[in-house]
Order: C-alpha cells, then structure tokens, then sequence
C-alpha cells in the first residue's frame, strides 16, 4: 500500500503516527507536490476532492481522509485505537484535533495563496477563534481523556498541537493552557511523534 502524503500535513501525520505506533511499515510513503489551486495528477487519480492523504490499497480503491484511512489501518492492525469503551469520546477528541487542523490550515493557505493587501482578515481572526475555542476545550473538559490510555484522539490533538506551533507559532496558543501544554511536552516525547515531526 502506498500512502499519498505531504511533510507538513497534520492530517498526515495522525497517519504515519497510527502506523509507528502499531508496527504497520509495510506502507509506502510517497510524497505529493500538491496545492489547492493546482491537484497532482496521482493524488486526484487517488482522491477526486484533492485532498492528502489517501491511501491506494493493493486489493482495492483507494480511501481518503485521514479519519477514514486510520480507522482501516487500526482496524487492519486490531490495534485498539478506537476502543467500544469510549468510542465516541475517541471519534468527537478526533473531530476537534481536525478541526483545529482545518482552520489551521485555512489560515496557513489564505496567507499563502492570497497576496498580503487581499487577506481577509474577519475570515482569518474567525478561523483562530474557532481555533482558540477548541483548546479551551482540550483544557478544560478533555484532559481525564487525553491521560487516558492511547487512542487516535490523543494521537489526532498531538499531530494538531504540532501543526499550530510548526505555522501559528506567534499564536501562543500554550498561554493560560497549562494542563494542555504539560500534556503536549509529554506527548511530543513519544518516539512516534519525534520521528513524524513536520518538515517545511
């Protein structure tokens, strides 16, 4: 199997992290040069939305997004990830690390993609906001869970943490957090995640 990925990707990285952490590495990762204005040809071939990651299965179509793919691997590896004790504890910790990914990432293409005189700046301290709410949540209602034994919701906030300090350093988004801060400094010594730290 061959996973389509991208260095900087935190929506990647929850995947590479999955397959350390379950000993999968008999996946390929292949490196896209992709955009959203401009969809390489093997990753629209893989993924008709345009999206990274995707992953093109030996004995079927490929599947797409990040939450799609870690379920298939976790369950290809019984590894547990998704645990029936609290599954959708597991599925809405996943759901809010992605979304602080997907307005990280908006961020990140508005300012890339848009010169500076026509960045729109409601739509920017919007994103952050919506940002700013969900670590204001991992905080303060998440934290007895992210203590808990390992899961993909854990693995998803860490790979989201990592994105915000690698693009939204200037953000702090660590002042007035300090239960999530201590938990990120102890997460990010995890060998999976010093190995997958993003480049670019």
């Amino acid at each position: 199997m061959t996973l389509l990925s991208s260095p900087a990707s935190p929506f990647v990285r929850k995947v590479r992290v999955l397959l350390l952490e379950t000993g999968q590495d008999d996946v390929t990762i292949q490196d896209v040069a992709t955009t959203p204005v401009s969809t390489a040809a093997e990753l629209a071939a893989a993924n008709p939305v345009g999206k990274i990651p995707a992953l093109i299965r030996d004995d079927g179509p490929a599947i797409y997004d990040s939450r799609v793919i870690t379920r298939f691997l976790d369950a290809r590896a019984k590894a547990g990830l998704y645990p029936d004790a609290h599954l959708w504890e597991t599925l809405t910790l996943e759901a809010t690390a992605d979304g602080i990914m997907d307005a990280a990432v908006t961020i990140t293409y508005e300012k890339r993609l848009r010169p500076e005189e026509l960045w729109y700046h409601p739509w920017l301290d919007a994103q952050w906001e919506k940002i700013a709410r969900a670590l204001d949540a991992l905080d303060t209602r998440w934290m007895s869970h992210l203590h808990g034994p390992l899961d993909m919701g854990q693995i998803a906030v860490g790979c989201a943490l990592g994105y915000l300090d690698l693009r939204h350093d200037h953000k702090q988004w660590r002042k007035g957090r300090d239960a999530l801060a201590a938990w990120e400094a102890r997460f990010a010594e995890r060998d999976s995640m010093r190995a997958t730290v993003p480049q670019g």
